[in-house]
């Protein structure tokens, strides 16, 4: 399952992350975008923890949101945005370092998109650990 975005699709896409608050705050970075793939990284700031130390689980879901629900935009006409409908998680592993969501579609649709993302943490050599996996349904909406 691969195509092509439409033109100004990626620019969209670019944009909107740029107006997200949330993402900003975070440090968070937009670092790929391809058809039905999105991968967004941010680092776990000391003001992003929870109570033990490890990256909050919000964290962690805010960035599988985000990547899951641009990976749906992506293969979309440029007039429609998206909302998620539903994404559930689950958390596989305590998270430290750097973290990486990867987001794809599971299947385009008119009418709903499937969608799931991988969330890594990465550690200061390069190893990287599955914290979280999420799944869920974006809806495309007119902008």
């Amino acid at each position: 399952m691969d195509g092509q975005m439409a033109p100004g699709v990626e620019a969209k896409i670019r944009e909107s992350f740029a107006r997200q608050t949330m993402m900003q705050t975070a440090g968070a970075t937009l670092d790929a975008v391809g058809w039905g793939r999105i991968t967004i990284s941010g680092p776990v700031h000391p003001d992003f923890r929870q109570q033990q130390g490890f990256a909050h689980g919000g964290l962690t879901f805010a960035l599988g949101d985000t990547a899951a629900g641009y990976a749906a935009l992506s293969v979309l006409p440029p007039e429609v945005d998206v909302l998620s409908v539903e994404i559930k998680i689950n958390f596989l592993s305590p998270a430290e370092g750097h973290l990486i969501a990867e987001g794809r579609i599971l299947k385009p649709g008119r009418r709903i998109v499937p969608v799931a993302a991988d969330v890594f943490a990465e550690a200061p050599d390069g190893t990287r650990k599955l914290v979280a996996v999420c799944q869920g349904t974006i809806i495309p909406v007119t902008a």
